[in-house]
């Protein structure tokens, strides 16, 4: 997550499911914060708001907190504040690609345990990678651009003895979206379901150790999006 991102298309899809899946349940919230970018025009996806009659029926709570997060100045701090959702929230920013290599290693380790730390509580955990999912690789861990994925392994850690919704931005890898989040599922195990959300670009997340009741819930959440390029992956 960056905090230009704040309120575009795919906030409002992954909010929107998040308040679905975490009714009546303790939520984390760990944004994994990539300082801002500005090297592209990623984030600007906000046409959505200028076109209430399509959108904001879905989730209307959802859509006029978003509007304001947009007009007011966008930051995950002002998602946060809308009180849209009840929360335990983990900010603190992924700035390792800033240190030497040899020790963003140790860097992140040390960022990791401080967001377990702060979810002990949580019973559902949401995690926002800028980018999503890598291989456990730990030559990764050098790279400057790391903080921008989550390596599997944090993954499930993060969904250990409890539910667990990972954000995953679709690649060009080779074979296609289909196969690329058959690969994840391949990796995150057995207990695993994607919703996958198509408009304006490709977005998976894959919901680890989910419940009846979140099963029931993700379903739910697909079928009254399913006319808005959100489906579950079968």
């Amino acid at each position: 997550m960056q905090d230009r991102y704040a309120g575009d298309i795919g906030d409002y899809v992954k909010l929107a499911l998040l308040r679905t899946l975490s009714s009546g349940r303790a939520l984390g919230v760990a944004w994994y914060l990539y300082p801002d970018e500005g090297h592209n025009g990623d984030g600007r996806h906000t046409r959505y708001l200028q076109q209430p009659e399509k959108w904001r029926a879905l989730d209307p709570e959802l859509f006029d907190a978003l509007a304001r997060v947009v007009d007011a100045g966008r930051s995950v701090k002002a998602i946060e504040a809308s009180g849209l959702m009840s929360a335990t929230y983990h900010g603190a920013p992924l700035t390792s690609g800033s240190l030497p290599w040899q020790r963003r290693s140790g860097w992140r380790a040390a960022w990791f345990e401080s967001l377990q730390s702060a979810m002990q509580s949580a019973d559902i955990v949401f995690a926002d990678p800028d980018n999503g999912l890598v291989d456990d690789d730990p030559r990764r861990r050098g790279k400057s651009k790391f903080g921008k994925q989550i390596p599997v392994a944090e993954a499930l850690a993060l969904a250990h003895g409890r539910s667990a919704v990972i954000y995953h931005h679709n690649t060009r890898r080779a074979g296609g979206h289909d196969a690329e989040v058959d690969h994840w599922l391949q990796q995150l195990g057995p207990h695993t379901l994607a919703v996958r959300a198509t408009s304006h670009s490709c977005r998976t997340f894959f919901v680890l150790n989910p419940d009846a009741e979140i099963q029931e819930r993700a379903s739910r959440f697909c079928n009254q999006w399913s006319k808005h390029g959100v489906r579950l992956h079968c």
